[in-house]
């Protein structure tokens, strides 16, 4: 039905604008990344559980299955520490133009795991968006090491919204959700531990660090998180990518809005993110064409 369709892409645009706000949340909590997303993840599989128990919605699957989940939960942990590491080294406006970068990765990641052709264009979008990532990298030196968080942070995203788009065909998006924060969650505090990071200083925050990594977890997270996968049986990976690309849109905009002076950048950079931008509706307009002629 096309107007289910409609609202399909309306309700992504919403998530992706939950996501843009997710950046400025990381900006404004004061903890470092990695406890950062331990907190998002942790709390986030506690509020899916209780919606899960809810909802009696039966958890046990098999190893082989578990095992798809804890490999997506390993990757949404990275994606999102060097996301969260990009916006402290950096800050939110250069972190999310570089993530736009996701869309090339994924013109390859996906024909990898769906078994079709790469589509040209495809990579030709991909290689301008690296050209104004290119610019921006020149102008704003300052930010490599926040710009090179990000850039993995993208490809990791790309990897995992192509393997969460097999897993979603056969899974329902709550439960698929909460294994993979879960595992994600049990990957970091292993980590900690390791590293003896795993103490009472680790639970020492502040009212304001709580209330945003509350909001973070329940609204950014187990809501848009669940939405995310569930609109994948609808959408397709690749354009769930695209979407997702317009998160520096709203994400900028928020964040010149709440954070002020220090999110406002060099001309150049904003000529970097605008080729960005333009790629990622060439493109979409591009596959939208096609798909009508079909």
């Amino acid at each position: 039905m096309p107007n289910d369709k409609a609202l399909h892409y309306a309700h992504l645009h919403l998530i992706v604008f939950i996501w843009g706000f997710t950046a400025v949340l990381g900006a404004l909590i004061s903890i470092d990344a990695i406890p950062l997303v331990w907190y998002r993840m942790g709390m986030a599989t506690l509020i899916l559980l209780g919606y899960l128990l809810i909802r009696k919605q039966p958890l046990r699957y098999g190893s082989k299955v578990l095992i798809r989940f804890a490999l997506a939960g390993f990757l949404i942990a990275l994606h999102w520490v060097t996301f969260f590491g990009a916006v402290k080294e950096a800050n939110v406006s250069v972190t999310l133009a570089v993530m736009s970068t996701g869309a090339f990765f994924t013109a390859f990641l996906e024909p990898l795991f769906f078994k079709r052709r790469i589509i040209p264009y495809e990579v030709f979008f991909g290689l301008l968006a690296m050209v104004g990532l290119y610019i921006i990298f020149s102008v704003d030196t300052q930010y490599t090491l926040g710009i090179g968080l990000a850039l993995v942070s993208a490809f990791l995203g790309a990897l995992f919204n192509v393997i969460n788009g097999q897993l979603v065909q056969r899974y329902q998006a709550s439960v698929i959700s909460f294994y993979e924060l879960g595992f994600g969650a049990l990957f970091i505090t292993i980590y900690l531990v390791a590293r003896g990071e795993f103490g009472a200083e680790l639970f020492q925050l502040s009212s304001s660090d709580f209330i945003y990594l509350l909001i973070l977890a329940s609204v950014c997270t187990a809501y848009a998180f669940i939405a995310s996968v569930h609109v994948m049986k609808w959408i397709s990976p690749y354009t769930v990518m695209l979407t997702i690309n317009l998160e520096p849109v709203y994400g900028i905009i928020l964040a010149l809005l709440i954070l002020g002076d220090q999110e406002y950048m060099s001309s150049q950079f904003y000529y970097g993110a605008l080729i960005i931008l333009l790629t990622v509706l060439a493109n979409g307009i591009i596959k939208l064409k096609a798909k009508r002629k079909k």
